[in-house]
């Protein structure tokens, strides 16, 4: 049985709701994971193929303002050399070119926030499909559905660092500490 027909469906699934009301949540939680890292994998896929058009539309802005440089250099040597018909031909190809940029651009940025998207969405996944393994752990060990609900949303006893998520916390935690001396001293 499929769990989720949609990315979103995994991010926002209540896995204890889902759990509870199983006939074997042993059985159910191992499909629900097989099925995230399904999502997991098509998501970073979806992230690689985002940011290679990202890539390509900047690439073809980079060419198109060569183009237009290139327009402006001819425009000089018509009008050096007294072609002014030339040169307003020229200057338009440039005029046309920065049209081109300006829609360029705008696909560049709806690119950029896909890729923005689609960057959330899977850190998102990869924190549920975390969750999900603590719980089917906590059942292997043979805890029950309220212990393995606990478990999953205690802090991991030996978290994979990813040193940019780790300094980032430990960046609000000194925050944190500050505020709280703050209140102290205040009070």
């Amino acid at each position: 049985m499929a769990f989720f027909s949609r990315l979103t469906d995994i991010v926002t699934c209540n896995l204890t709701e889902i759990l509870a009301q199983a006939a074997d949540p042993h059985a159910t939680l191992e499909q629900i994971i097989h099925e995230m890292e399904q999502g997991i994998a098509g998501a970073q896929r979806s992230m690689k193929s985002a940011a290679d058009s990202e890539a390509r539309i900047r690439r073809e802005i980079d060419e198109q303002r060569r183009q237009v440089e290139y327009w402006i250099a001819q425009a000089r040597e018509h009008l050096a050399a007294n072609q002014e018909q030339l040169a307003r031909i020229d200057l338009l190809r440039k005029h046309e070119v920065e049209n081109l940029i300006a829609g360029l651009e705008m696909q560049h940025k709806a690119a950029a926030a896909t890729r923005e998207h689609l960057t959330t969405t899977f850190r998102a996944l990869e924190a549920r499909l975390a969750d999900a393994r603590r719980r089917l752990a906590a059942l292997h060990a043979g805890e029950d559905l309220v212990a393995a609900d606990v478990a999953a949303h205690a802090p991991a006893a030996n978290p994979t660092p990813a040193s940019r998520v780790t300094d980032v916390i430990d960046v609000e935690l000194a925050a944190l500490k500050r505020e709280l001396e703050h209140q102290s001293r205040s009070v």
